[in-house]
């Protein structure tokens, strides 16, 4: 029984970068005799183990084999008997298919002959590649995803040209039909929290993924903005400067994906209109609510995605917008009820006015104006103001017009 440090760890290490966390390999045991010295099983689909003492992954050396057409899950075989070359061969990246003895993981600085790198990982490190390890990559449609996102996380790193013809052959043969929604989200959500989102939108384009997969977004590239708004004209260019913006922020998850859907609408715009896109937020909001049932995006980051593309040019114009016009802004955003979900659409917007050519520094007073909106409509005591109005006799409706004047003026007051 061997153990090994493989994936991550050791490419972020060879990398400089912070350690990720450790994931072992285990050659020459069966899962009896990891029970038998602790190990706790977790995994559900082929054998993962938890250290007794450091709580670290530690998994059986595997082989797979696709089983069925498309993705419909693997047949794994884990045993005694399989190779650490053969774990290492049915891995993603050739970067992530670098193992480490255990005797030496904790060895600094490591050394090229320290390590075991069958397929060439270190070689492709040096020269800032992405490539796939084997053919084996084409069993498992979810590696074209995968690419994608180390290309959005390694920023300098590009895909190696065998590769890219490999997955646009995957696309053209309609293995991403068949994912799962589940896995797809995973990917894209990790994808577009990494350093620079747009990579991973390009590399998904270039190989006839994204098409597949976000018709929506693919249909953006070529649409045309009006230039005095959008001097990068191109509203696929903007999508891409508009999800780096959010990265550039420190945006969370829930931000960097409305960013990528607040504009669906305007690749359904009609040619005889460009580059004008009248009515485009409704639109947008329609094409959301589909995009999110069949990824099964959660509902708290749909909900803020449909605010984001419903109101997000009212939110850029609310500087002309008076007392009363902001506060049923407000309204419609439900940001009286739910103040942190509007401070979020109210970053998104930020990015969107910034993800533009040549106006990426500019100020986005917008922002702290709604805020201190909201924050003066929510100081209004609406207690005492129901009261009042029930002694009047006032009904429902009437009560809510008679706190609605009040959060109006407060409003007014507060914006000077």
């Amino acid at each position: 029984m061997q153990s090994y440090l493989v994936g991550g760890a050791v490419r972020d290490r060879l990398l400089g970068l912070p350690g990720s966390d450790r994931d072992w390999v285990v050659v020459g045991a069966s899962p009896q005799e990891m029970t038998a010295q602790g190990f706790l099983p977790v995994g559900r689909d082929f054998p993962v183990f938890l250290h007794p003492q450091t709580r670290e992954e530690y998994a059986l050396a595997r082989t797979e084999r696709k089983s069925g057409k498309g993705y419909r899950g693997f047949v794994v075989h884990a045993d005694p008997g399989v190779t650490l070359e053969e774990d290492l061969a049915r891995r993603d990246l050739t970067i992530n298919a670098i193992a480490l003895p255990q005797a030496l993981a904790d060895k600094d600085p490591l050394a090229a002959a320290d390590l075991i790198d069958p397929f060439g990982g270190q070689r492709d490190l040096l020269a800032r590649q992405l490539r796939h390890v084997t053919e084996a990559f084409r069993e498992d449609p979810v590696r074209i995803l995968r690419v994608a996102r180390f290309a959005a996380r390694f920023t300098e790193f590009s895909v190696a040209p065998d590769t890219a013809r490999l997955m646009r052959e995957m696309v053209d043969a309609g293995e991403v039909d068949a994912l799962v929604p589940e896995r797809v989200w995973q990917e894209l959500s990790r994808g577009l929290m990494e350093a620079q989102p747009s990579r991973m939108f390009e590399v998904l384009r270039g190989c006839g993924a994204l098409g597949k997969l976000l018709p929506e977004v693919e249909r953006l590239w070529g649409v045309p903005q009006p230039e005095a708004h959008h001097p990068e004209v191109d509203t696929g260019v903007h999508l891409m400067m508009v999800l780096d913006m959010a990265a550039q922020l420190k945006a969370p998850l829930a931000v960097r994906f409305a960013c990528l859907t607040h504009d669906l609408g305007k690749g359904t715009t009609a040619p005889d209109v460009l580059p004008r896109h009248i009515g485009h937020e409704q639109r947008s909001a329609r094409l959301l609510r589909g995009l999110c049932e069949r990824w099964r995006v959660p509902v708290e980051i749909r909900e803020l995605a449909e605010v984001v593309a419903r109101e997000h040019g009212n939110i850029h114009r609310s500087g002309e917008l008076k007392a009363q016009a902001v506060l049923r802004l407000l309204e419609r955003c439900d940001a009286i009820r739910k103040p942190e979900r509007f401070d979020a659409a109210l970053l998104a917007c930020e990015c969107d006015a910034r993800g533009r050519l040549g106006l990426e520094a500019r100020p986005y007073p917008q922002r702290a104006r709604l805020r201190t909106a909201l924050q003066a409509a929510l100081a209004v005591e609406t207690e005492p103001i129901a009261q009042a109005a029930q002694q009047r006799g006032a009904k429902g409706p009437e009560i809510g017009a008679a706190i609605g004047k009040a959060r109006a003026v407060a409003i007014a007051q507060a914006l000077g």
